[in-house]
């Protein structure tokens, strides 16, 4: 039987692959398990998106939460990362956030955050799921009655705490910048402008209008165009892009060029070094990581330390040494002296914080790293089982590496919540990174298509 959690929450198309009914248990089974050890009714935050099928599942966990005698604290439309502030902050005993974060507005998704702010282990989410399987096969397990039914309180107001815990985060105030931000349509469109605002910054504000359906759909983080259009258009200093949830942050200069999670690590990383807040001298990224990221660190004379890609492992990584800032390249970043996970609005106040410190341009910190071309496939496939041990796979893939040599790499990888196998090349001929990716590309989709 497949897992059900995969490397962030459980995703699936919504009424498609992922039901309602699934919601009403995992609210349930959440309930059971973070209620076993305490006597008060377990209090569970609910937070989520713009998709449209977010009210059903709010809903669906809702009522799930209430049969198992707990609070559903609904909160709303609110980004992943305050779900996590929030739930430490309030002493409730989980959180639920329901998104499909990056993902198009048909497919959601729900995630978990334990009483402590940080996601869920391994170890619990199978505890959750051998729940959930229980409740599938046969439902006998306790449900409240009479005066213990569980209830359902709406918390309009929680959204403000986690703005106010975000401006304490900023010492600098952005008068003079003039900054576009794009929400994505998603989960920062209130929160985001509002803090901007606060601390001063000549806010324009795009992808901001969420009608259900338009959430991530040619804007955002993974679609950059309009914000770099915007920030030349409107000679901003500064531009800023969330995901659908915003846990991410990707930015722009002032000439419209990237600035993804690498330059973000190595701006930030560099500018603690110099105040002596870059605990251990060290930076947590994953194999994504450019090869220009590496050279900029070293140069820098700061360490790096790699880890799978996900999230998830950055952090337990950053846990585990005592290290205080790591992330990915995709914009996932974390501040451990702030949060206990990647929160993109937080990320992009550290980012503009630095800059208006320096009192240079944005290009000027962008420059700090030089990046390698490097070219992404992604190969939609029939099953993703066995494609490590695949002699054709295998055999294309050290063709790959042996034709880069010492100048780039190889890395191939499943999609954690996608059937897809991503196939990455990095080296400094784009037309040989083509070849190469596309052959690879193509072996994949013969064997495993």
């Amino acid at each position: 039987m497949a897992r059900l959690f995969g490397t962030d929450g459980v995703r699936g198309e919504a009424n498609v692959s992922l039901m309602p009914e699934l919601a009403y248990r995992l609210g349930r089974a959440a309930t059971l398990y973070f209620g076993k050890e305490t006597e008060k009714q377990p209090v569970i935050l609910i937070g989520r998106d713009t998709r449209i099928s977010g009210q059903m599942y709010e809903a669906a966990l809702a009522a799930g939460i209430c049969s198992a005698g707990g609070v559903a604290a609904i909160i709303g439309i609110i980004p992943t990362p305050a779900i996590a502030y929030l739930t430490k902050k309030l002493k409730a005993r989980a959180g639920i956030v329901i998104s499909a974060s990056h993902n198009p507005f048909q497919d959601n998704g729900i995630k978990f955050f334990g009483g402590d702010g940080y996601k869920l282990p391994d170890a619990v989410e199978d505890e959750l799921e051998a729940i959930v399987h229980r409740l599938e096969e046969k439902d006998d397990l306790a449900r409240s009655t009479g005066k213990k039914i569980g209830r359902i309180e709406y918390r309009n107001d929680l959204l403000n705490q986690y703005i106010d815990f975000l401006c304490t985060t900023c010492e600098e105030h952005f008068d003079g910048m003039k900054v576009v931000l794009d929400c994505a349509n998603g989960a920062a469109y209130e929160a985001m402008p509002t803090v901007l605002r606060r601390l001063g910054a000549d806010l324009k504000v795009i992808h901001a209008l969420p009608n259900g359906v338009n959430i991530n759909d040619r804007c955002g983080s993974t679609h950059l165009e309009s914000l770099q259009k915007a920030v030349l258009e409107n000679h901003a200093d500064f531009g800023i892009a969330h995901d659908g949830d915003a846990d991410r942050c990707l930015c722009v200069d002032e000439k419209g060029q990237l600035i993804d999670g690498d330059h973000i690590l190595v701006m930030c990383a560099m500018e603690m070094m110099k105040e002596g807040r870059l605990k251990n001298n060290t930076v947590v990224t994953t194999v994504m990581a450019n090869i220009g990221f590496h050279q900029a660190l070293k140069k820098a004379g700061i360490k790096a330390e790699i880890t799978k890609v996900g999230d998830r492992y950055v952090l337990e990584n950053m846990l585990a040494n005592g290290h205080c800032i790591g992330g990915e390249q995709s914009g996932h970043i974390i501040f451990t002296d702030y949060s206990t996970t990647g929160d993109g609005l937080l990320t992009a106040l550290q980012v503009l914080s630095s800059l208006k410190r320096s009192g240079r341009k944005a290009s000027e910190l962008t420059a700090l790293m030089t990046t390698y071309p490097q070219l992404l496939v992604n190969v939609r496939v029939g099953t993703k089982d066995g494609w490590e041990e695949n002699p054709a796979i295998k055999e294309a893939i050290a063709a790959g590496e042996e034709e880069l040599g010492e100048n780039g790499r190889v890395l191939v990888r499943p999609s954690g919540t996608e059937p897809l196998i991503r196939v990455m090349a990095e080296g400094p001929d784009q037309s040989q990174l083509d070849d190469i990716c596309n052959r690879i590309a193509d072996v994949i989709k013969k064997e495993q298509g």
